[in-house]
């Protein structure tokens, strides 16, 4: 009788350690889900190592991850005004990024399956991100890639910071 108490404890405590040793994505949604404000938006050019600004030292943004696995982004340039020529349009989107889709978290990197986007080359496609939560702040780091609103830099990448909007 002793030895079937021990093996069930044994084994009760085995299933407890397997539980709790498991990945959780449901947590891990829960640490991003939310409204975040973009607070400093940075990109590092490959080739040089140069730090750029694209979007200037204070740009307006905001990334929204809702409990459907759906987020939302809307970053903007600083100091943005109403366009009157076909110029000021342009530059408009020159200092715009946006998109939405469906996410998932694989670890500490989220995949948007993009559906809308500012730039239509996207839609269809997955935009893979690292991340990392600390507190209130999210960074966020994409690969190196060429994004299309400064191409002719070659391979970027961009490193962004987010706080979470209380």
């Amino acid at each position: 009788m002793a030895r079937k108490i021990l093996y069930r404890c044994m084994w009760i405590i085995f299933l407890s350690l397997y539980v709790v040793a498991q990945p959780s994505f449901a947590n891990d949604n829960a640490a991003v889900q939310g409204t975040w404000r973009l607070i400093s938006m940075e990109v590092e050019v490959q080739a040089t190592g140069e730090k750029m600004y694209p979007l200037g030292k204070s740009p307006t943004g905001y990334a929204i991850f809702n409990s459907d696995s759906r987020v939302w982004f809307v970053l903007t340039g600083e100091g943005r005004k109403p366009a009157k020529t076909a110029e000021e349009k342009v530059a408009l989107l020159e200092s715009l990024v946006a998109y939405t889709g469906k996410y998932r978290l694989e670890g500490d990197k989220w995949i948007t399956s993009v559906d809308v986007a500012w730039n239509p080359a996207w839609v269809g496609t997955e935009q893979s991100r690292n991340f990392k939560v600390e507190g209130n702040r999210l960074k966020v780091l994409t690969p190196w890639r060429i994004m299309p609103n400064w191409a002719d830099k070659g391979m970027t990448r961009s490193i962004n910071t987010f706080e979470l909007v209380k």
